[in-house]
């Protein structure tokens, strides 16, 4: 009778941490379905980088590091930040418009 008590404590423990992983996974997996091109990764290596391109059917994506193209497997992500993407401000538009107009040469 006394060996049932704390039988009983460690399976319900268990079966709590099971469930909790099981939650986990459960968020990592729609958090990795819900990817979309255009967001921000952060791979378990620590490299950041663009999403470009995901291939459902080799499991894999691919990120623009600055103009370099690589290849993980969806595993390999770590952290996902959606798409962001601001419009230009009007100061940039109105510098390179100042700068097209200015054709007069320096001496």
């Amino acid at each position: 009778m006394e060996l049932i008590i704390p039988l009983i404590i460690m399976v319900g423990a268990l079966w709590f941490m099971s469930r909790s992983q099981k939650k986990q996974q459960q968020q990592r997996q729609t958090q990795l379905n819900q990817m979309s091109v255009g967001d921000d990764i952060v791979t378990i290596g620590g490299l950041h980088g663009v999403l470009s391109e995901i291939n459902t059917e080799k499991g894999t994506v691919t990120l623009d590091c600055e103009g370099i193209f690589l290849e993980f497997d969806r595993a390999a992500v770590k952290t996902i930040k959606p798409n962001t993407s601001l419009p230009t401000s009007n100061v940039d538009d109105a510098e390179t418009t100042d700068e097209e107009h200015n054709d007069t040469p320096e001496a």
